[in-house]
C-alpha cells in the first residue's frame, strides 16, 4: 500500500511537470518542487524569464493556481516562481534551447558548439553534448555525435553531483535525442578533497572546550614568544647604532676643536702675506717713478 502511494504520486508530479512546461514554455521552464506544509502546498518553478511566467497583473499565476487546485486536486496550492541565476549552466535549460533551435532549422553542428563554448564560459568545470539520429539529414543514416570539454565523471556515487538532462528533438528529418551533462563550477567531488584539513576540520569540531582553550593558550604563548624574539635583536642593534653615533658626533666636535685655532692661524699668515706683498709693490713703483723723474731731467 505504502509502495503504490510513492507511485501515484510521482506520476502526479510529471503529470504536473507536463502541464506546467507547456503552460510556461515561452519563460523557459525547467523544474518544479513540491514542498508540502500543514496549511499551505508550495510548488517552486524554476524559470529562466520570471517576467513572463509572472504575466501582466499576475494573470498567468493566478491561471495556473486555478488549473492545479482543479485538475490536479492539490489543497491550497501556493505558487512561487524562482529565477535561474545562470542559465547557461543549468542543463535542463540548455536540452530545451537546442531542441528548440533544431525544430526551428538551425544546423546541429552550429547550436552544438555554441552550447559547449557558452558553457565553459560561464564557469562549469566540465560538460558533455551527445546528439543522436538523423543528424545527416533526408535520406541520411542515423548516428552518434558527441561533444567533450573539460572534466566529467559518469560512473559511481559521484554522478549524482553531474547535472543531467536529456530531450529529443523532432525535425521534418527525423528525431535528434539530447542528452547533456555539466559540472558546475561549485561542486566539489569527495576523491578531490585533501584528507589532512578534512580530519583537522573533524579534530577542531570534535575537540572539547578545556582542550581548546589549551591550544588557544599554547598559540598564545608561542606569538608571544616570537614577538620577544623579533624585538631582542632589534633593540641590541639599536643601541649599539645609537652609541656609534654619539662616539663619532663627539670625535667630530673634537677635531672641529682642534682645526679652528690651526684655521685662524693660517687666516693670519695669508692676511700678512697679502700686506707684505703690496709693500713691496708700492716700493718697486716708488722706485721707477724716481727713475723716470731723473731721465727727464737728463
Amino acid at each position: 500500500m505504502i509502495e503504490r502511494f510513492f507511485i501515484e504520486q510521482g506520476i502526479r508530479k510529471t503529470e504536473l511537470e507536463r502541464y506546467v512546461k507547456k503552460q510556461l514554455s515561452s519563460a523557459g521552464f525547467t523544474k518544479l518542487d513540491i514542498v508540502k506544509t500543514p496549511l499551505v502546498t508550495r510548488i517552486v518553478l524554476n524559470v529562466v524569464r520570471p517576467g513572463l511566467a509572472i504575466g501582466k497583473g499576475g494573470q498567468t499565476i493566478n491561471h495556473l493556481t486555478e488549473a492545479i487546485k482543479t485538475r490536479f486536486g492539490i489543497e491550497n496550492p501556493q505558487i512561487e516562481i524562482k529565477e535561474i541565476q545562470n542559465p547557461d549552466i543549468d542543463a535542463k535549460a540548455n536540452v530545451d534551447r537546442i531542441i528548440t533551435l533544431i525544430e526551428r532549422g538551425f544546423s546541429w553542428r552550429s547550436i552544438a558548439f555554441k552550447t559547449m563554448t557558452n558553457i565553459m564560459r560561464a564557469g562549469a568545470q566540465g560538460a558533455e553534448l551527445v546528439l543522436s539520429g538523423k543528424l545527416a539529414g533526408k535520406g541520411g543514416r542515423k548516428r552518434k555525435q558527441r561533444i567533450a570539454q573539460g572534466y566529467m565523471k559518469k560512473v559511481g556515487n559521484q554522478v549524482n553531483l553531474v547535472d543531467y538532462a536529456k530531450a529529443t528533438a523532432y525535425p521534418k528529418a527525423g528525431a535528434i535525442g539530447v542528452k547533456l551533462r555539466i559540472i558546475h563550477p561549485d561542486v566539489v567531488f569527495p576523491d578531490k578533497v585533501d584528507i589532512n584539513q578534512a580530519i583537522a576540520a573533524e579534530k577542531a569540531k570534535n575537540a572539547k572546550p578545556e582542550e581548546k582553550k589549551e591550544e588557544a593558550k599554547d598559540e598564545k604563548a608561542v606569538e608571544a614568544e616570537k614577538k620577544e624574539e623579533e624585538i631582542k635583536p632589534v633593540s641590541k642593534t639599536g643601541k649599539k647604532t645609537a652609541k656609534k653615533k654619539e662616539s663619532a658626533e663627539k670625535q667630530e666636535k673634537e677635531t672641529k676643536k682642534k682645526q679652528a685655532p690651526e684655521e685662524k692661524k693660517e687666516e693670519k699668515k695669508k692676511a700678512q702675506k697679502k700686506k707684505s706683498g703690496e709693500k713691496k709693490h708700492s716700493k718697486k713703483e716708488e722706485k721707477a717713478a724716481e727713475k723716470k723723474k731723473e731721465a727727464e731731467k737728463k
